[in-house]
């Protein structure tokens, strides 16, 4: 059985996230949350996981200008095949708040979706 006991809701998004003190070419964000996120790295990184990191987020849905978040690592997997992933809980930094409003966007995104995958599709609706 798989349990998930996050404190806060995860959503799939598609970003960059920056820092050149863990890699020269950007990680690819996989998921994100207000307290947190996944982030792959296509090469083998070097992760101190007493440091906190500074890192630029490029989010898909927030325009041109980068999310600057103050990051500390939670957990790092070293894959066979070279890649890395890691876990990175948020701290509170200057673009806190726009975060905030970046997840309040994914949720209302995704209650949409539900709400159209219930809702019949078609030209017309007929209430009797």
């Amino acid at each position: 059985m798989d349990f998930n006991f996050r404190k806060d809701i995860r959503f799939n998004d598609f970003g960059r996230a920056e820092c050149t003190e863990i890699s020269p070419v950007a990680g690819a964000l996989e998921d994100i949350s207000l307290s947190g996120c996944k982030v792959h790295y296509d090469a083998p990184v070097s992760i101190n996981m007493e440091n906190d990191y500074e890192i630029h987020f490029r989010l898909s849905r927030a325009g041109k200008d980068a999310l600057v978040l103050m990051c500390h690592p939670q957990w790092f997997n070293q894959k066979d095949d070279g890649s890395s992933e890691v876990g990175f809980l948020f701290l509170h930094s200057l673009d806190s708040e726009a975060l905030q409003s970046y997840i309040l966007q994914l949720q209302k995104e995704e209650m949409v979706e539900k709400f159209d995958g219930i809702m019949p599709q078609g030209d017309t609706c007929q209430f009797v």
